[in-house]
């Protein structure tokens, strides 16, 4: 794997998204790994100390992927959020999976199932709840 930026994590995001790799599906099984392993090298802090350029749960995100010059506008979810996020981006999903955690201008190479690799660039957050005061979003 390449390029793998410094994470900060929003402790209550650290909580539920550790409940849902833990309840993971087997067809969901190698994302919730690849997940885990996020977790595990990021840096957990309470929410009021996420700052305003980091990808928490439900941010809003600008992103452009490097790879196919694709720039995207996204919202970060849990997937029973999908159906109710009209751009949503489930977190269990590879892309939504590797975008918690950076902040604008970071990139990062992340494998995807189809044994290739894409490179995102975090580009702008266009909202965040920990910004909004919304800590338990």
């Amino acid at each position: 794997m390449g390029q793998r930026p410094p994470l900060l994590i929003n402790r209550l995001d650290a909580e539920r998204l550790q409940r849902l790799i833990d309840d993971a599906s087997e067809k969901d099984q190698a994302v919730a790994e690849m997940l885990e392993n996020e977790l595990s090298r990021g840096v957990v802090v309470d929410p009021k100390e996420v700052p305003g350029d980091v990808v928490s749960m439900n941010s809003q995100i600008q992103f452009t992927d490097l790879t196919r010059d694709k720039q995207m506008v996204r919202t970060l979810v849990y997937p029973h959020a999908l159906s109710c996020t009209e751009d949503g981006l489930s977190v269990m999903a590879p892309i939504g999976a590797s975008l918690l955690g950076l902040k604008v201008g970071d990139t990062i190479d992340w494998p995807l199932p189809n044994n290739s690799q894409t490179l995102l660039r975090i580009d702008a957050i266009l909202w965040q709840p920990e910004r909004e005061g919304q800590f338990h979003r």
